[in-house]
């Protein structure tokens, strides 16, 4: 696991780190944020600094009796979840989290994924990574008592920033989704389909496979002021083990040429070829691994540049070229 210390401008970011795809953890990123400082003094200095930008929005926040302690999940059998969802203004999630957090005996709260520019307009200009386009980057923000999310994996690159208490990440790659005993892709806790393995008793044997999973994971644990990098579809469960925890996320494509999502594609690929004949779907991977993947090269590397036509670089037009000729087809064209 490889770990960096001090500041990360955007240059250093795209040429040392975005590359690789792999995680990185970014000791000290963030540790001279306003709020990392206010939260360094106290929980009420930090919950006075938030107050002071609060818009009155209602969010939605995750509600567990002690029982399930902090481990939101699937109830048995995903016959619905162990937490409720319960809508209140962010300043009342606030102090019913404050509250919560000196009497562990309690229920646990917790209210995630908010975005900063509609629950805390103002928060994002004083609480920015020098590594990230302004505009194009959504950031998020995670507050509650100690809790566990269970493992999942995002569609966007994403820099995890503590700004209170601590969390430990453990990472799973891409690759180890067969791994994994991946749950429903429509009916999920928060939006993204969940391992139903990582969330099991140890050696559960319903989930066999998962031990090779486990064998891979990497475990990080973070405090206040650092930050990790995960880059799009690694798998992650998130604990945050202090009893009051803070988390500012900021979530972008770094490789977007255009508006479309890999996600999508691999949604409409899915109608269009999962339920084919095993040799059928076994030509279409081999043309995927030819046009989409290339594993051999540039699919026109025997012919000049200028005759590669659509095949040529996306940001030349060809973007715009293909993704016209596929919206005409999907209506019917």
């Amino acid at each position: 696991m490889i770990e960096r210390d001090g500041p990360l401008d955007r240059a250093a970011f795209l040429a040392e780190i975005a590359p690789a795809c792999a995680p990185v953890v970014l000791r000290g990123l963030c540790r001279d944020w306003p709020a990392a400082r206010a939260a360094a003094r106290s929980r009420q200095t930090l919950l006075a600094c938030l107050e002071t930008f609060d818009s009155g929005q209602v969010a939605e926040a995750f509600v567990g009796t002690a029982a399930i302690a902090g481990r939101y999940d699937y109830a048995a059998d995903l016959d619905g979840f162990n937490f409720v969802r319960e809508a209140m203004p962010l300043r009342d999630a606030l102090a019913r989290i404050d509250a919560a957090a000196d009497a562990p005996e309690s229920a646990s709260v917790y209210v995630g994924s908010l975005p900063v520019e509609r629950y805390l307009p103002g928060f994002e200009r004083e609480h920015r990574l020098a590594a990230l386009p302004d505009g194009a980057v959504r950031q998020h923000v995670w507050i509650g008592t100690a809790s566990t999310v269970a493992c999942h994996y995002d569609t966007f690159d994403n820099f995890a920033c503590v700004v209170a208490g601590r969390r430990r990440f453990t990472l799973y790659p891409p690759d180890a989704i067969g791994d994994l005993y991946v749950g429903p892709i429509d009916f999920t806790m928060a939006g993204q389909p969940t391992s139903l393995a990582a969330s099991a008793p140890p050696d559960d044997p319903r989930y066999p496979r998962f031990a090779a999973a486990r064998a891979r994971a990497i475990v990080v644990d973070l405090e206040p002021g650092d930050a990790l990098y995960l880059p799009k579809l690694w798998w992650h469960s998130v604990e945050a083990t202090a009893p009051f925890n803070m988390l500012v996320n900021f979530w972008w494509d770094a490789f977007a040429i255009g508006p479309d999502a890999p996600y999508t594609a691999m949604l409409l690929a899915m109608i269009a070829i999962a339920e084919r004949p095993e040799r059928e779907r076994a030509a279409w991977r081999a043309y995927f691994d030819h046009y989409v993947f290339r594993t051999q090269g540039h699919p026109l590397a025997h012919l000049p540049e200028a005759k590669h036509g659509a095949l040529g670089p996306l940001a030349q037009g060809n973007y715009g070229r293909i993704r016209a000729q596929v919206m005409k087809w999907l209506r019917g064209g």
